[in-house]
């Protein structure tokens, strides 16, 4: 993917991402729609899916960062602290646990403050984006599963990753209305 692509992509996303929560009332931004993968009791909420978003943009910005720093291992969940690889199920439990973290530390902020989470995690993949070569967007991030594993493709799943989470939302409440 080239470089102006995924931009474009991103901005595209983005403005569909901010419209679409931004057309949902408080009612619905706050009702409680799917279920925590970490934490089955803990119900997560539209705004809790958008907090979502922008922290694991960022852990995806902070990868790519330590990739291009030298870290042999920039993704991380996949092993254990001892070097020892993690089985795919261990894997998405530690994914899992880190993003209920997440949403937790900024459950009940207002849609305006989540937005500006988002905002700070697109900067910093903006500015990210510009500062890499042509050569470092086509690299392998070692052991990345999103797109196509290259930093590019990393960088720009994070526009799938938003509409992703909406068709989430979407059936969270198809499921929860009366039959």
């Amino acid at each position: 993917m080239e470089r102006w692509e995924i931009e474009a992509k991103l901005n595209r996303d983005r403005a569909w991402l901010l419209e679409t929560y931004a057309g949902l009332s408080a009612g619905d931004l706050y009702r409680p729609c799917t279920r925590s993968e970490h934490d089955p009791s803990s119900m997560w909420c539209a705004a809790d899916h958008l907090a979502h978003l922008a922290g694991i943009e960022s852990t995806f910005t902070r990868m790519i960062r330590d990739f291009v720093g030298g870290n042999p291992d920039p993704v991380a969940f996949r092993r254990n602290a001892d070097g020892s690889a993690r089985t795919a199920e261990q894997s998405m439990a530690a994914v899992h646990e880190m993003t209920e973290d997440w949403v937790r530390q900024h459950r009940g902020k207002s849609f305006s403050e989540i937005v500006a989470l988002g905002q700070s995690a697109r900067a910093e993949t903006l500015a990210l984006l510009a500062s890499l070569s042509d050569e470092q967007l086509a690299m392998k991030l070692p052991e990345a599963p999103w797109a196509d594993g290259s930093v590019g493709g990393v960088l720009a799943v994070n526009a799938d990753h938003g509409r992703m989470h909406y068709r989430w939302v979407k059936e969270g409440w198809d499921e929860q209305r009366p039959g």
